[in-house]
């Protein structure tokens, strides 16, 4: 829900600044919000620590530039369910079953269904937008992957800490480049710092704990109604109309991302549950 509303702000303020600012704005939002409360401890930031959070930090500035160019270009409903295709394929990656193969063909012709002629505006589908939702999408999942070896080896929220220092440090020279001072009033202002708290700050910390207490399968379970959240704060606040289609689609989308992961079986990781599970 956080999420979902803080890129429909995005979608308000971008048209203004332009994504590098917006996406800028995030990242020192979260920086500022966390950083007084979780600064790494020098002794404790080793290499095999801490490249998972430089790699975190790069996969950030990609995924969310990549997201909020694509939400300018195509919508945050479209945007939203091509992105989600991103934690579909990490959660069926090293699935061989036949339920998975026909749901992964159910997400996909959802997409299709979404961005061809049945949709509102199929003439209009940027493929530059199209290529950038993909980009989101791929960054999605190394995010996932990422996010909890860094939750894992870094205590708290310092991981994110280091991750989200990186990522600013990769978007400024290019939000300086293309900030226009006088675009910015206190609307402007309040809506960046809106952006920043719901897309970013809150979301990205709860997400370094849940991922520390639970498997990235869950997590996508959890998140497999993503995209019918995006249509809604799009329909809400950015006035975005869905055609039947469309609405089908992303309900195709969320239905089959759904049941495939919700079927999968966590695999044992160690000697004592594999004998567990044979007992069971």
């Amino acid at each position: 829900m956080s999420i979902g509303f803080g890129s429909s702000l995005a979608g308000l303020v971008i048209p203004i600044v332009g994504s590098f600012v917006v996406v800028t704005a995030r990242q020192l939002v979260t920086v500022l919000a966390i950083l007084p409360f979780y600064r790494p401890k020098r002794a404790e930031l080793t290499w095999r620590r801490l490249w998972p959070a430089l790699a975190l930090g790069v996969v950030l500035a990609v995924m969310n530039l990549a997201f909020y160019e694509s939400v300018h270009l195509l919508g945050l409903g479209i945007a939203a369910t091509i992105e989600f295709l991103g934690p579909i394929v990490l959660a069926l990656a090293t699935s061989r079953r036949l339920l998975d193969v026909v749901c992964v063909l159910a997400a996909g012709g959802g997409v299709m269904l979404l961005i061809g002629p049945g949709s509102s505006d199929a003439s209009a589908i940027d493929p530059w937008g199209l290529a950038l939702a993909l980009t989101a999408a791929a960054s999605w999942a190394a995010y996932i992957v990422l996010t909890r070896r860094v939750a894992v080896g870094l205590p708290g929220l310092e991981g994110l800490t280091v991750a989200s220092i990186v990522s600013l440090a990769l978007l400024l020279p290019f939000a300086v480049v293309t900030f226009d001072p006088a675009a910015v009033d206190w609307r402007v202002a309040g809506l960046l710092l809106g952006v920043g708290v719901l897309a970013s700050a809150l979301p990205y910390s709860l997400d370094t704990f849940i991922l520390r207490r639970i498997t990235p399968r869950l997590f996508a379970i959890i998140t497999s109604f993503g995209p019918v959240i995006a249509a809604l704060f799009g329909w809400l606040v950015l006035a975005e109309t869905f055609t039947i289609v469309e609405i089908a689609a992303i309900l195709i989308v969320c239905g089959a991302a759904f049941t495939a992961i919700a079927t999968q079986r966590e695999r044992p990781s160690s000697d004592l549950e594999r004998t567990a599970a044979g007992l069971a």
